[in-house]
């Protein structure tokens, strides 16, 4: 496992964080939560350990939001940026990959993609909500 470090900022950079190591997964998701956040089609993510995701400056800039117990959406009360989302339940908090533009950011698989409003051919398996181990039916969609 590597431990090398990423930086990241919000849109402003008034919040700064680092993300060292490996995640335990990369992809992009589809739901109308992510998408509605976002304000975009997709939402790319890395969900990493807790331990392993910093904020170094301006924590007491990010604002938080949760819809649902599954999700704390954070971002810059600043900028408006989205920063990351922490995801108590499954131990795991997501650094958005253009929150940390250096991180090469290799997807291996789609979530939710049964909420999709955009068809993406890439070869990756298409799950319909997410994977069973993370509490989902693990049913994947053909592109």
């Amino acid at each position: 496992m590597s431990d090398k470090t990423y930086k990241g900022t919000c849109f402003c950079g008034a919040v700064e964080l680092s993300v060292t190591g490996e995640p335990a997964a990369m992809g992009y998701c589809h739901c109308t939560s992510c998408r509605t956040w976002s304000g975009g089609p997709v939402n790319a993510f890395s969900l990493w350990k807790p331990e392993s995701v910093k904020v170094t400056k301006g924590e007491s800039n990010l604002g938080t939001y949760n819809k649902t117990p599954v999700s704390f959406r954070k971002w810059c009360k600043t900028c408006g940026g989205h920063v990351l989302t922490d995801h108590p339940t499954f131990g795991l908090v997501d650094v958005y990959a253009s929150t940390i533009p250096e991180f090469p950011h290799k997807a291996a698989l789609h979530v939710h993609y049964g909420e999709s409003t955009l068809s993406i051919k890439d070869g990756l398996p298409k799950q319909k909500d997410m994977p069973k181990e993370m509490g989902g039916t693990g049913t994947l969609i053909p592109e």
